[in-house]
């Protein structure tokens, strides 16, 4: 028999929990502390299950009944109610974390997890720093205006290159929101152009072959620290970068197959790296 409510506001507590059931699966349950709470009960797969509705009055009888019959309409779509509140908790929850700077972050913590170099994470971190104007703004409300003014407040500083970088950055991230399910396109896709374009710097370097045999002497020459001396001399021949020769420990090194094999955690794509000793090398190892 359906309910009424002047049925359910004259209900009081007991001092055990009951229930007075309406149509169709749907009953409330009065506690002892007075709280009268819907419940659905149904049977999914062969299995008794129940789904709150949440209490009265709050919930009326009529919306309690509107919340039966959608998940009565699932249940024929063989969908099972509680399983889908549940995943439609986990997705509202995934999309509160929806700030620029929420998603950078988990974005970042990916690069971590798949075992990125320590200098590339800390460097993603330190654009996310640059683009704190953008952190609190909803990932997917952005405009290409807006990021273009966070990243034009870094060029004003004479920063051109570190602006550059941003932008790559902050298209990384975009694209992630994109592929993870809270954003809808990537705004600074239409910046290209809009930055001014860093002047090139190259590197010194001695060009002049008489020169760069003074710089070899000089090295060879070098009366400071033994170690030191002997990885001024090695480098030229194994074109690493310092922290790879810094680094390097003894069992790396296969001096009978003349090669210096660099472990994938110290290399920038996390690969190992094999080098090559020359007959110089191999004779200032053995030194």
């Amino acid at each position: 028999m359906a309910l009424k409510d002047v049925e359910i506001r004259a209900l009081r507590p007991r001092e055990r929990i009951y229930k007075l059931t309406d149509e169709r699966g749907l009953y409330i349950e009065v506690r002892p502390n007075g709280s009268k709470l819907w419940r659905f009960k149904y049977s999914y797969l062969g299995k008794d299950k129940r789904i709150a509705f949440g209490s009265y009055p709050e919930v009326s009888l009529a919306e309690a009944r509107r919340k039966r019959d959608e998940a009565r309409q699932q249940l024929r779509d063989g969908i099972d109610p509680v399983k889908e509140r549940r995943q439609e908790k986990l997705l509202a929850r995934y999309a509160a974390a929806n700030t620029f700077g929420d998603v950078a972050k988990e974005y970042i913590d990916n690069m971590v997890a798949e075992g990125r170099a320590d200098t590339t994470t800390t460097k993603a971190n330190w654009l996310l720093e640059q683009l704190a104007p953008l952190a609190a703004e909803p990932v997917s409300e952005l405009k290409p205006v807006e990021v273009l003014a966070a990243l034009k407040r870094i060029e004003a500083r004479g920063k051109h290159e570190t602006a550059r970088r941003c932008r790559s950055f902050a298209s990384r991230v975009f694209r992630y929101a994109v592929a993870t399910g809270r954003g809808e396109a990537d705004p600074t896709a239409v910046l290209r152009g809009a930055l001014i374009t860093p002047k090139v710097k190259h590197h010194s370097a001695i060009l002049d072959p008489e020169l760069l045999g003074e710089l070899l002497r000089a090295i060879d020459g070098y009366s400071g620290n033994t170690i030191t001396r002997i990885a001024m001399q090695i480098t030229p021949h194994v074109m690493a970068r310092p922290g790879e020769l810094r680094q390097a420990e003894w069992p790396e090194f296969d001096l009978e197959k003349a090669v210096w094999k660099i472990p994938a955690d110290r290399m920038k794509m996390r690969r190992q790296h094999a080098v090559p000793l020359s007959r110089q090398v191999l004779a200032s190892l053995s030194s």
